[in-house]
C-alpha cells in the first residue's frame, strides 16, 4: 500500500500548498482497488502517525520555510527529517516529523521505512485562502510528480 499525505493549514496561504496537492491527488481517476490511499491530514500529525501504519511506502507533502526561493522544492528522504518530539502532555504540537519518529519505535516493521517527503517553500504565511503564484505553480508541479509515483506504484505492486 501507498500512502500519500498533504500537510498544512488552507487558512494560512502557502501552508496549505501540501493540502491542495493531496487534494488534486484525490481527483485522480483510481480504480476502487488501487494499492493507494491519499489523506488530507491538514495540521494533524498524530492523524499520519495512524494512517501511515501498514503502508508499505509513505509520501508527506507540506509547506516549508527555510527562507530559499518561494517555490522551490524538496525531495527528501523521510529518515533525514525525522524528529524526536519534546515530551509533553499535548499533542497540540506533535506534527509529521514527530510521527515519523514515534511510528516507527511504536509499530517497527509495521511502520513505513520507504518514505518521501515534498517540502515545497512557502512565499507567505499569513492568513488567506490562497496559494501565492510561485508555491501554486510548485504545487501542481508536485501533484504531477507524485501522480507518476502512484502511476508506478500501480503497475507495480498487486491490488489487495
Amino acid at each position: 500500500m501507498l500512502v500519500v499525505i498533504g500537510c498544512g493549514n488552507l487558512n494560512r496561504s502557502d501552508d496549505g500548498a501540501g493540502v491542495v496537492v493531496a487534494r488534486r491527488l484525490l481527483a485522480l481517476p483510481l480504480p476502487p482497488s488501487a494499492p493507494v490511499k491519499i489523506f488530507d491530514a491538514g495540521t494533524s500529525g498524530i492523524d499520519i502517525l495512524f494512517q501511515a501504519r501498514g503502508a508499505r511506502k509513505l509520501v508527506i507533502i507540506d509547506a516549508s520555510s527555510s527562507g530559499t526561493e518561494p517555490g522551490a522544492v524538496f525531495e527528501v528522504p523521510g529518515h533525514e527529517l525525522e524528529n524526536r518530539p519534546a515530551p509533553s502532555y499535548t499533542l497540540h504540537d506533535f506534527r509529521w516529523d514527530h510521527a515519523l519518529y514515534a511510528g516507527r519505535r511504536i509499530w517497527a516493521d509495521d511502520f513505513p521505512t520507504d518514505i518521501t517527503v515534498f517540502l515545497i517553500e512557502a512565499a507567505t504565511l499569513d492568513y488567506g485562502l490562497d496559494l501565492s503564484p510561485k508555491v501554486m505553480q510548485a504545487a501542481d508541479a508536485v501533484a504531477t510528480r507524485i501522480a507518476t509515483l502512484i502511476a508506478a506504484y500501480c503497475e507495480k505492486e498487486p491490488a489487495p
